[in-house]
């Protein structure tokens, strides 16, 4: 299959795009800043990306901007700004994918733990997630020509863990994240929000 990976060279985008890799598949990766460019926040330019690539079966988004803040922290614009890009970014994605894809093909969009499992600071993010829930699972009964959409819930990854200078044993290595978003493009679920969690954790 021709997949198009949205932010392939981000740490789980770029193990999700090499796992498709070595499964076969033709892998293009796109972001803002990549070759094949996509900037989820301006519909048009997804709209340009998918004329860019002709016959893609399957697009997977490891992409989308939030913000982690405290409540009374959190202005119109934090919250816009969410909204725009993981939330609004991933259903254009989304209803592109509804025109664009080839018969029986697949998108999967990247939601989060924290939709179901807030923690102090991610009531912006909780709110996207929780919202894109929603959507994959209402447009999950509705996606034409066979077409399927699943979103990925990923909780916390080791390598971001090590970044932030926070134990990773509770992490989910982003090789193993990866594995889930292979399975969620050459599956056969609709609708689904799949989960890529290993145990919560809260920063120190």
């Amino acid at each position: 299959m021709k997949v198009v990976v949205i932010g392939g060279n981000g740490t789980i985008g770029s193990a999700v795009a090499k796992a498709l890799g070595a499964n076969g598949h033709q892998v293009l990766t796109a972001s803002r800043g990549s070759e094949l460019k996509v900037d989820l926040q301006d519909q048009a330019s997804i709209e340009a990306l998918f004329a860019s690539v002709p016959n893609v079966n399957a697009v997977v988004s490891c992409a989308g901007d939030g913000l982690f803040k405290p409540l009374t922290d959190l202005t119109d614009a934090d919250f816009e700004l969410c909204l725009r890009s993981k939330l609004m970014g991933q259903v254009n994605l989304v209803r592109a994918a509804a025109k664009h894809l080839l018969d029986r093909g697949s998108v999967t969009v990247t939601t989060g733990t924290l939709a179901m499992h807030p923690m102090p600071g991610s009531a912006a993010i909780s709110l996207v997630n929780a919202g894109l829930d929603g959507f994959v699972r209402g447009a999950g009964l509705e996606m034409p020509r066979g077409i399927r959409v699943n979103a990925v819930s990923p909780g916390w990854i080791t390598e971001t863990l090590l970044k932030f200078g926070m134990d990773p044993s509770p992490g989910l290595p982003a090789v193993e994240c990866a594995n889930v978003y292979v399975s969620a493009v050459e599956g056969a679920d609709q609708g689904k929000i799949i989960e890529a969690t290993k145990l919560d954790v809260t920063p120190r």
